[in-house]
Parts: C-alpha cells; structure tokens; sequence
C-alpha cells in the first residue's frame, strides 16, 4: 500500500492579485463615464426651461396626418410651438385662444402654429383636438426628445421664435387670450 503525504507547511503562495488590471480600469471608466452623465442632466435641469434670446432647439415633428415638419427649413417665418397633453386642464383654457389665434394668422402664411402633444396616446390626443376643433399641424412628441431639448417643466408651455430662430418668449402656463397672444406674435412680424 501506498501512504499519502501532505505537508502544509510548504505551500507556495499565490499573488493577491490574480485578474487582468484591464478589468479595473473598465470599471473605474465606466463608473466616470456615470457620474459625467448624471452631472450634465442635473446641470441641464437646474437650467429650467429654454430662455429668451437663445437660439430655439431645431426639432422634427411628424404630425398625427404622417408629415414630417423641420423647424430647420422654417426660415423667415414666426414659430409658435405649443406643448399640451388631452389630461391637461389648464391646456383646455388656452385651447380656444390658440386656435383662434392660429386662424387669424395662418391666412398671411408667415407664421406657423405647432402643438406638441405630450406624453399622451394618439385617441385621446386626437380626441381633444377634435373637440376644440383644432386645425393647426399637431403631432406626439415621441421619447420626449423636443419637450427634452426645450427643458419643458409641464404643460402648457408655449414657445415663441422669431423669423431668425430665436426664442423670444416662453410662456409657462396657460395663455388667457387671443390678445395676449397677438401682443406676442404681432411686434415680430415685418407688416400687419
């Protein structure tokens, strides 16, 4: 027969480090990486909404009739960007006045109406716009990238650009009426 010995006291000692140091560097990278983006986004909402006198966000809107409307082939012309949602109340008050206001000036073809539909289905979207019998182009903001790119903090808020791209107003909340609007709209445009 044969005896197995074992002697424990003459084990050789392995590393304290066995894995690649590739891996820890990852990981240190990727946690930076982390931390950089969750900084810029709190940056970013600490900024609160975009402000007058700044360039507007140029954005894409397909509307719910399938046309896609890019605010960067909008030249000369006033812009007047509407963010709602059908389970707005305060969107109600200023719906009326936003039509109204669209159809006094969509005849002269130099200012343009856009409502943003906010986190909303696409029934109970078209359904309120029907039921305020709203004509100007309208259209989901999908992933939320334009309510994103103006720092929009709720609904209403409505934006006002000028024939050059620039933000010349943010209404936050809900207008009160068609005068107010026009008060808005009108100093913008070249003739009356």
């Amino acid at each position: 027969m044969t005896e197995l010995h074992t002697d424990v006291g003459n084990q050789e000692e392995l590393p304290a480090s066995t894995g690649p140091r590739w891996g820890r560097w990852l990981a240190w990278g990727g946690l930076l990486v982390l931390l950089a983006v969750l900084a810029l986004g709190l940056r970013r909402s600490q900024e609160g909404p975009a402000r007058p006198g700044e360039p507007a966000p140029e954005f894409i809107l397909t509307t719910f009739e399938g046309e896609e409307i890019n605010t960067a082939d909008i030249h000369g012309k006033v812009l007047v960007v509407n963010f709602w949602a059908s389970w707005c109340k305060p969107c109600e008050q200023e719906a009326a006045d936003l039509e109204a206001a669209w159809r006094v000036y969509q005849p002269r073809g130099d200012v343009l109406f856009l409502g943003v539909n906010y986190v909303d289905t696409e029934p109970a979207a078209r359904a309120y716009m029907q039921k305020f019998d709203i004509t100007y182009p309208n259209g989901a903001d999908l992933g939320t990238r334009i309510s994103q790119a103006f720092r929009i903090r709720g609904v209403p808020e409505t934006y006002i650009i000028d024939q050059d791209g620039v933000l010349q107003h943010a209404q936050i909340g809900p207008f009160t009426s068609l005068a107010q609007i026009q008060a808005l709209v009108d100093p913008l445009l070249s003739t009356p």
